[in-house]
């Protein structure tokens, strides 16, 4: 599932025409090239959830035959946060683990390496598995802790939570359908049951929230053309 629905205050003025899903730097929208890496991994049954300006997103990623995935839509009246938007989509979502990613990011991780984690959690071992990555300056303070391969909300060494995670369809089934839900509330309680597994990824991350930021990666991607 890529999560694509949101506002993206941030990123405005440039998210009130385009959504930033679409916005582009190195001359393609950040979404087609996650879409592209998803695929590289054999990820090719996508949802994508859209609100803010779906159309637009629909329009542009059409079924994904054009990428060489198929895509379904979860469409939300207005943003219904991460949670609560992953919640709205089991339907499309299946009965099996699955991957979500913000659709605001770019990185070099290989979502191959997920099928270990999802098979975890498919044995019923844990319920989740997050991919963090080392504090960026704009967010300093981390989100969570990984000690063990165990994911915990508070510990000696805090780290950034990439927006990549593989998840059990029961982590969400309590969640009423089309109702606002954050995943950190969801994800807070099986971290304390020890129930969140979790991976650093060291390599290229970035998260695009900002025209700053998006100008940066486009700097960046022109000078390895």
């Amino acid at each position: 599932m890529i999560l694509a629905a949101g506002r993206g205050e941030r990123m405005r003025p440039l998210s009130d025409r385009i959504p930033k899903p679409l916005l582009q730097a190195g001359g393609r929208p950040l979404v087609v090239a996650l879409i592209e890496s998803l695929a590289r991994a054999g990820m090719v049954e996508l949802v994508v959830n859209v609100s803010h300006l779906g159309s637009l997103i629909e329009q542009e990623l059409g079924d994904g035959s054009r990428h060489r995935v198929r895509i379904a839509y979860s469409r939300e009246q207005e943003p219904l946060e991460t949670g609560g938007g992953i919640a709205y989509a089991l339907p499309l979502l299946g009965a099996e683990p699955f991957v979500v990613v913000n659709s605001d990011i770019h990185c070099d991780f290989d979502f191959a390496r997920l099928s270990a984690a999802a098979a975890a959690i498919r044995s019923g071992a844990v319920s989740a598995h997050l991919v963090l990555v080392d504090n960026p300056l704009h967010h300093p303070a981390g989100d969570f802790c990984l000690s063990g391969g165990r994911v915990a909300a508070d510990g000696a060494r805090r780290l950034t939570f990439a927006g990549i995670g593989v998840y059990a369809p029961a982590l969400f089934a309590e969640v009423p359908r089309g109702t606002k839900r954050q995943l950190a509330a969801l994800l807070r309680p099986a971290m304390a049951q020890g129930r969140v597994s979790g991976e650093h990824h060291g390599g290229q991350w970035m998260d695009i929230g900002t025209p700053e930021r998006l100008a940066a990666l486009d700097r960046l991607l022109a000078a390895r053309a």
